[in-house]
């Protein structure tokens, strides 16, 4: 294969989508061993050994970085730019530009695995890189939308198809909440303070942090959603119409979430009340989404049956209807009163983390990755039917262990004797807690062993295929 028939415009320029798509899951095999040993150190203290490099307060916002932004960045990335060369019938735009955003987002990645554990940071929730990194994370941000949005306006078809419009509204917004909430003054090459202050800073950081699961880790994935479950079953989408709704009403009502966070604090209680509003309103896009993907399979449950990939993908879109549920209810004063700063908020976000974000991307990389090596199918079916129980009951393992001592921590530390006291201390809350805690190490190691499963599977996928240049359609088409 020469190098002038690998770049002939007539192909598709798939090099920057393998080499997300293989990094994606050798991060998320790196994160999700982080997170079982800090589930470890939760459950076992003396586990840090004392050594500060190792212990949970430096380790946690490596294993959120990881799993957020390396395996789950990577995911999209890689996805992204599949899916818009298919949908728009044309090479990527600038595709050297594209392969810099490959090298800086590793960049972006190694740089964090150095600097979190030494504890450079900010310390704000999924922006802790401190300035360097942050300028280096948005040079790399816009070289992304550059060849996003050139390859669409490239694009041989005339409709822009509807993942493509979640792609690039998660491209765009998190661009926006990046730079807004990352400003900051630099008094060292490591060390920077905060542009705002007091509840200000809170609110913009978690104007940012809802956001971030908003558009980073919603709106992103549900333009893989929109994509490969079609392609998977072979079916077009339930719904056109309904999927434009979705997203419009998705994109305006996710911004305006974020202080549901702070509910309680020294943010106006107005403003606690609109992020609550918001919050319930959500509900009715997200199931839109979550109805219009499950019912794509309209006419063609039976592929469940024998469909591994689509397993994953029709089961990732069940959590992230019984998530975007649970969110709203938690965002409700009265609830969020028993939740707060228990493990209920803790098995809430991974119900959505591991259910759907990691089911979703992990369906969609089987579809992608054989595909991106000369193969219609992975190198081994039965190991994607294997890996999608190991995870699925893993999953039920952890959020059951932490909705269960979630609500048993929120009532112990509510409940009073008649003269008023406490009728339990806090360190016996922690005792009690531990037996779920030991469950919920169970339920990560189920989900790495999974990923290690798919390590495997990708190896041998890789080994068995080869790279053979994907032609575009002569014939223009709809997507």
């Amino acid at each position: 294969m020469t190098s002038s028939i690998s770049e002939s415009p007539q192909v598709y320029d798939d090099g920057p989508v393998r080499l997300f798509a293989l990094a994606s899951v050798l991060w998320g095999v790196v994160g999700m061993l982080v997170g079982v040993i800090i589930a470890a150190q939760l459950t076992w203290p003396e586990l840090n050994f004392g050594i500060p490099w190792f212990s949970y307060g430096r380790l946690r916002p490596l294993h959120t970085n990881a799993v957020i932004f390396a395996f789950g960045g990577c995911a999209l990335f890689a996805t992204s730019y599949h899916v818009v060369q298919r949908t728009c019938q044309v090479r990527l735009f600038l595709p050297a530009l594209a392969r810099f955003t490959f090298w800086g987002w590793q960049a972006v990645i190694v740089a964090a695995a150095i600097t979190l554990p030494l504890g450079i940071t900010q310390g704000k929730e999924y922006a802790e890189l401190e300035w360097p990194i942050d300028l280096l994370i948005a040079v790399v941000w816009v070289a992304y939308a550059v060849v996003f949005f050139g390859t669409i306006g490239l694009r041989k078809v005339r409709h822009i198809y509807v993942a493509n419009w979640f792609f690039g509204a998660f491209i765009i917004a998190v661009a926006v909440l990046h730079i807004v909430n990352s400003a900051a003054v630099p008094v060292s090459l490591w060390k920077s303070y905060s542009a705002y202050a007091g509840v200000q800073d809170a609110m913009v950081q978690w104007w940012y942090g809802h956001n971030a699961v908003g558009f980073f880790l919603t709106a992103g994935f549900l333009g893989m959603m929109y994509y490969y479950i079609p392609k998977q079953a072979e079916r077009p989408v339930y719904s056109y119409r309904l999927s434009i709704v979705h997203f419009w009403a998705l994109i305006f009502t996710y911004m305006w979430a974020g202080p549901h966070h702070l509910h309680y604090t020294a943010l106006p209680d107005w403003a606690q009340s609109i992020g609550m509003v918001f919050s319930l309103i959500l509900l009715a896009p997200s199931w839109g989404g979550m109805i219009n993907g499950v019912m794509t399979l309209s006419g063609a449950w039976h592929k469940l049956r024998d469909d591994p990939i689509l397993k994953f993908l029709i089961v990732s879109l069940s959590f992230y209807g019984m998530s975007t549920f649970e969110g709203p209810m938690m965002s409700i004063k009265t609830v969020n009163s028993l939740s707060h700063y228990t493990d209920w908020t803790i098995g809430h976000v991974h119900s959505g983390a591991l259910g759907w974000v990691g089911l979703i991307s992990m369906g969609s990389l089987y579809h992608l990755i054989p595909r991106m090596y000369g193969r219609t199918a992975m190198y081994s079916t039965r190991a994607i039917d294997l890996h999608f129980w190991i995870a699925t009951i893993g999953i039920v393992l952890y959020i059951a262990a932490m909705w269960i001592a979630g609500v048993m921590q929120g009532l112990m530390w509510r409940a009073t004797n008649p003269d008023g006291t406490l009728v339990y201390t806090f360190v016996e809350s922690v005792k009690a807690t531990f037996p779920f805690y030991v469950v919920r190490l169970l339920g990560g190691l189920l989900y790495l062993s999974g990923m290690l499963v798919m390590v495997w599977n990708v190896v041998q996928t890789v080994r068995a295929g080869r790279i053979a240049p994907q032609r575009i359609p002569a014939a223009l088409a709809t997507a």
